[in-house]
């Protein structure tokens, strides 16, 4: 029999994690021509997460656990699950059960009747979320998607099953500053999109503040485009021939009319102007500055404090 491993990025999920585990029983048991195993990354949990996971991986053989040293966030706990996976097939879910694992058995069906190398899934609906998070959301995408080659469908979750083939592609790229979203868009292979409606957080609470999913944009922007830096420089070409044609203009105004003193407060608006420009352009590459730099650096995307299998590493 193949095996199914199912990856589950864990940060203070103690309210949640029985009703995974009770979910995810219920569909192993459905998809009985499969074996499962799960594999729960703590990414530094301060509540009773890593106790749970003890206690769940004692009495289910199929359980596993990675747990860090520290949170490094869910792109570290994505990659570590897919590192220490054995499965033929690998899926990424969330333990609040906003990704249903009710249709994990349609998309093992569509991957291996249809020939489909991945399956993922997008929500068609964004009901229980803040109004001005879903219009920033979808603004964000129609950004990135007209600057970057590298396709971001709207809605897209990080919940996918996926071949062997597919997960190691990802595993290569090892890059240190990652946006799945755009990786797993950027590998390729033959992907067929699963739409459903936006389902409500089972228990606890969400950890993506609006500053940290603005955060998360930025890090997408950054990592798969260069078009911020082209228009800084387009823009300073623009605002240098603007320059030019103003000094000729007011040369000439001078020698005509005189009051070669006129205009002062217009001048600082100006010099304001062009120096908020300015600053946000170097914060800008600043931002590919500071990427170049975590990458020399080749620091552990992870460190892993213990697993079921070795305590203490």
């Amino acid at each position: 029999m193949k095996m199914l491993s199912v990856i589950v990025p864990c940060y203070n999920e103690e309210e949640a994690l029985p009703y995974f585990y009770e979910e995810i029983n219920k569909i192993s048991k459905k998809m009985d021509y499969l074996n499962f195993e799960y594999i729960f990354v703590n990414d530094g949990s301060k509540d009773k997460t890593l106790e749970i996971l003890k206690k769940y991986a004692k009495k289910d053989k199929r359980v596993r656990y990675v747990s860090f040293s520290r949170n490094f966030g869910k792109e570290a706990a994505i990659i570590a699950g897919l590192e220490y996976s054995k499965g033929d097939f690998v899926t990424l879910m969330d333990a609040d059960l906003q990704d249903p694992p009710s249709l994990l058995e349609k998309m093992y069906k569509i991957i291996t009747v249809d020939g489909y190398d991945c399956v993922a899934t997008r929500r068609v609906t964004r009901k229980g979320e803040p109004p001005i998070r879903s219009f920033f959301a979808r603004m964000f995408y129609k950004l990135i998607n007209k600057m970057s080659k590298t396709e971001m469908v709207d809605g897209a979750r990080d919940y996918r099953l996926m071949t062997k083939q597919v997960a190691d592609a990802i595993i290569s790229m090892k890059e240190y500053n990652r946006y799945s979203k755009g990786i797993f868009s950027f590998v390729g292979f033959k992907t067929k999109w699963l739409e459903y409606e936006n389902v409500k957080r089972v228990a606890g609470e969400t950890k993506w503040s609006f500053w940290k999913l603005f955060a998360y944009a930025i890090e997408g922007i950054t990592a798969f485009s260069t078009v911020p830096l082209i228009f800084s420089a387009l823009l300073g070409v623009i605002l240098f021939f603007f320059s030019v044609v103003m000094i000729i203009f007011i040369v000439i105004r001078t020698l005509i009319f005189g009051d070669p003193v006129s205009g002062w407060p217009s001048l600082v608006c100006i010099i304001l102007f062009l120096s908020g420009v300015q600053l946000f352009f170097m914060g800008v590459i600043g931002q590919y500055l500071s990427k170049t730099y975590l990458e020399t650096k080749n620091r552990p995307i992870y460190i892993v404090k213990e697993t079921e299998k070795h305590k203490d590493l």
